[in-house]
């Protein structure tokens, strides 16, 4: 039985590429190409700090938050586009990080899932600094029991010990635990370590070639409600 369902936030709970309005004002006809080369270049950097530090605890010589590798991920991609960021562009784009625009089917799936009693929350690469005032203007705070950062672990998501939080955090086994992504790479990791997962598959893409895939695969967050009515019944 599932006795908790565990969301990713960015790309499962906020639209990361909804970032690209406040792009293209900023730097016309770029705003697409820079929001989307911006997810991968910050995604990369979370795996470049987290494998690269091999001895010792991690992070010790190469960690930078969440937050610290977004703005770097920023410069990069304007870089590499041939944007000019001037210092309040950063400003403007940085702040947008945590009020982006929530996925319109969270707050009725957050609120059946509680009427259900379960419990929820959130395990994110991203720092508390970000995560809270982007669920806060979200208006999802009291439907959440926790969020939990893996910031305490200086090192990402897909590391193992990511998701292990989440038993140190509640009493539950791994089976008890759904665990929500719609970024494949995660949604693999999560299955790696033993949680049933659901890949939201929001731009109907293939799944990874490696590795076991999803205990369920749907189109919205809603596929959830599904997935614990059966557990239930």
């Amino acid at each position: 039985m599932i006795k908790i369902v565990v969301f990713d936030a960015y790309g499962t709970l906020f639209d990361v590429y909804s970032i690209a309005a406040l792009a293209e004002k900023l730097f016309p006809g770029q705003g697409t190409a820079l929001s989307s080369l911006w997810r991968d270049k910050q995604v990369e950097y979370t795996r470049l700090v987290t494998m690269s530090d091999t001895e010792g605890p991690a992070g010790s010589r190469y960690y930078q938050s969440f937050e610290e590798l977004t703005a770097a991920s920023l410069r990069y991609c304007c870089h590499r586009l041939g944007l000019t960021l001037l210092p309040e562009h950063e400003r403007q784009l940085m702040a947008q990080y945590t009020h982006l625009t929530a996925f319109p089917e969270n707050i009725q799936v957050l609120k059946a899932l509680r009427q259900q009693g379960l419990r929820t929350a959130i395990l994110s690469n991203g720092n508390l600094e970000m995560l809270k005032p982007a669920v806060d203007s979200a208006g999802m705070t009291t439907l959440l029991d926790e969020i939990i950062s893996v910031a305490s672990l200086r090192r990402f998501k897909t590391a193992p010990q990511c998701y292990d939080l989440v038993l140190r955090t509640f009493p539950v086994e791994k089976q008890e635990v759904l665990f929500v992504s719609s970024n494949a790479w995660d949604a693999l990791g999560a299955t790696w370590f033993g949680f049933t997962t659901l890949w939201v598959n929001r731009q109907h893409l293939p799944f990874e070639t490696i590795g076991p895939k999803p205990s369920y695969t749907g189109s919205s967050l809603e596929k959830t409600l599904e997935i614990v009515a059966a557990s239930i019944s």
